[in-house]
């Protein structure tokens, strides 16, 4: 069965967004000719991983000018940009993502993630969509959170848990360029 995994941005913390929405807290350039190399493995071998996104309708607002578009972002864009694409919205009729195939907008996520477990396939990546994020993992469906930690802290935002969730440590790597991965698997 394919797996749902979060992977989140956060403060030390626990903040995956400040109060105005932002993560100016993002400290390191994903890929660049500075980006530390483990990390630029870690993330290619987790976008390798998956096959299919789903992100809420704010987080497609917020990328979907910029990602179909972002040759600087090299092949781990183009691999991004190729996956198979789910929007939760109930107010989109749909959702381009420039000349890749456009996301599919499902009005009902849980539903959507259960059909999509069932499938055969690599594991479907949650990106962002905290609101998203917190609703599927009331409803059980979110098997693994990685979070990308950078070391700083925010005090007041939005938190990854928002409730009490027991998980169990998959993986703590700490990078040369400052952040740690966690990873935890989600105790349904």
């Amino acid at each position: 069965m394919r797996k749902l995994v979060v992977q989140q941005w956060v403060t030390a913390d626990n903040i995956a967004a400040e109060e105005d929405g932002g993560l100016s807290f993002v400290s390191v350039e994903p890929f660049s000719e500075k980006t530390n190399p483990a990390f630029k493995t870690s993330l290619m071998g987790f976008i390798d991983s998956v096959d299919t996104m789903i992100l809420g309708a704010n987080t497609y607002a917020q990328t979907k000018d910029y990602w179909p578009h972002a040759d600087d972002q090299g092949e781990y864009g183009e691999k991004l940009n190729n996956l198979t694409k789910f929007v939760a919205s109930s107010t989109l009729d749909d959702a381009p993502w420039g000349d890749f195939p456009a996301a599919t907008v499902t009005s009902d996520p849980a539903a959507t993630v259960r059909q999509l477990k069932e499938q055969d396939g690599k594991d479907i990546w949650l990106w962002g969509s905290l609101t998203l994020m917190h609703s599927l993992l009331g409803a059980g469906l979110v098997d693994e959170v990685r979070l990308l930690v950078c070391p700083v802290s925010r005090g007041r935002g939005t938190r990854v848990f928002a409730d009490r969730h027991d998980l169990t440590p998959v993986e703590a790597t700490l990078f040369d360029n400052g952040l740690t991965l966690l990873r935890y698997g989600i105790r349904n």
